[in-house]
């Protein structure tokens, strides 16, 4: 498949639901081409189903030709057309006139002609069509040409692009990160441009959080993450990472090569890519250990550095930018939640009501996000992958997640809904619902955790009785 990305190709092969969505727009005289990423990722060899297209019909045209049709973006030209179990944008051919805010255009214009359109698009490898009836190329920029180089480079003047669109110049880092291309060395200069910067330290957070999500899905965040920090967009958004560069770990125990700042960003890229929750846990675990770091003298001629209580100067600090960044409650907690356990050390000399109380204390549901994120830790310390099975390291966290299951597998009751008493029984038992209840099935709980065997009715009614009765 790579083989098309070869420039002398003049054709792609369409998609048997776009040729007919073809039909209906030739039927009545229209020119209709794919545009956009689903033609760079076809280009890649990558499969392409979020799909754009671009046409000379107008958006009143557009509506009348298909069933279910959207105006999502009608002030400008654009509509959504529901099409054989499809999304499809269809933007009418335009050419944009003014951007004073930075991100929309000040007016837009229909345009004549497929080349026109793509005049205004950001990046070369964006800027290519193909027609929906024949599978020509369109390619005024060399786009494929770039493509095959792995560049990024802006559609004329990269300043001019840039501050049309604040959010551009992520985009960028972002495709590089994503896409393992190299940007062309006046397109990433002009994203230093103090007019560049001041417009993309304009972009709403929203535009900026799903650009970071998308980059943190890349297979190797950290360079998107090292591109913005060059660039100075990093710390329009997320100040706190300042400290973090030039904050040393390394001492004479050796666990640490980096920095904090390149620690965490090579932790992310020890993430696993699918898993947004545990990448960005692994970006700001350590996060707080500038606030917190100090000097410790050996006594035998070396000093130590310290971090103490880091986990938890790294929590709080997370939830405040997740906060600001407006990321979803579930990923907020979630994610803070495991930036606070990450500094778990288990030992083979742990009973099994230890194992229990780990499990309470770090939520069974994330213990394998939990595994992942320290993974993660250990694989940004030298950038070395964790040998699971013959290396310190991975042995144990081997040992306590084979502990884990063995418990899981027994239905030990971790939860206060485990226990063989409810709020119910202890209600027609004559205890008033209230804090005392709570506090009361909360011992109860860790009465069972100690010892399972404990996790009857009868026996937890005693206990229940003789708490409310002190």
């Amino acid at each position: 498949m790579n083989h098309i990305m070869k420039t002398v190709m003049k054709q792609i092969k369409i998609p048997s639901d776009l040729i007919k969505m073809n039909t209906i727009f030739a039927a009545q005289g229209y020119e209709a081409f794919l545009v956009g990423g689903a033609v760079r990722d076809m280009l890649l060899g990558k499969p392409a189903t979020d799909w754009d297209i671009a046409t000379n019909a107008t958006p009143q045209e557009v509506t009348a030709l298909f069933r279910k049709v959207i105006p999502t973006g009608i002030e400008h030209g654009t509509v959504t057309v529901h099409f054989m179990g499809h999304e499809i944008e269809v933007t009418t051919y335009r050419t944009d006139i003014g951007y004073s805010d930075g991100r929309h255009p000040d007016k837009i214009a229909y345009a004549a002609t497929i080349q026109d359109d793509l005049s205004r698009r950001d990046f070369t490898m964006n800027a290519i069509a193909v027609n929906m009836l024949s599978g020509k190329v369109t390619d005024p920029f060399n786009g494929r040409r770039d493509i095959k180089h792995k560049i990024i480079r802006s559609v004329g003047n990269p300043a001019d692009r840039f501050t049309e669109d604040g959010l551009r110049p992520i985009r960028a880092l972002r495709f590089s990160a994503q896409l393992g291309f190299v940007i062309e060395k006046k397109t990433f200069e002009a994203i230093s441009d103090p007019a560049v910067r001041k417009i993309t330290a304009g972009i709403s957070i929203e535009r900026f959080r799903d650009e970071l999500i998308k980059m943190l899905q890349a297979p190797e965040p950290s360079i998107g993450l090292h591109f913005m920090e060059q660039t100075g967009v990093l710390l329009f958004f997320i100040p706190e990472f300042g400290p973090c560069r030039g904050c040393i770990q390394a001492d004479s125990r050796g666990f640490h090569e980096f920095d904090v700042m390149d620690h965490l960003f090579y932790a992310c890229d020890g993430a696993p890519a699918g898993n947004l929750i545990v990448r960005l846990a692994a970006l700001f675990h350590d996060i707080g250990k500038p606030a917190v770091k100090e000097t410790e003298d050996t006594g035998s001629g070396t000093v130590q550095l310290t971090f103490y209580n880091h986990e938890t100067v790294s929590a709080e600090i997370v939830h405040k930018i997740l906060i600001r960044l407006r990321f979803p409650n579930t990923v907020i907690d979630d994610v803070t939640h495991l930036v606070k356990q990450h500094m778990f050390h288990y030992e083979e000399n742990w009973s099994d009501a230890a194992v229990r109380r780990f499990l309470v204390r770090v939520h069974t549901d994330l213990v394998d996000d939990l595994f992942a994120l320290r993974i993660a830790d250990i694989y940004g310390m030298h950038r070395i992958p964790v040998r699971i099975h013959d290396s310190e390291a991975g042995k144990n966290l081997c040992a306590l997640h084979d502990r884990i299951k063995k418990i899981l597998d027994e239905k030990t009751a971790l939860h206060i809904r485990d226990l063989a008493v409810s709020g119910s029984d202890l209600k027609n038992a004559g205890i008033p619902a209230g804090p005392l209840m709570g506090k009361i099935l909360q011992q109860l709980l860790d009465i069972v955790i100690e010892d399972p065997g404990q996790n009857t009715k009868e026996t937890l009614l005693k206990i229940a009785k003789n708490y409310a009765a002190m």
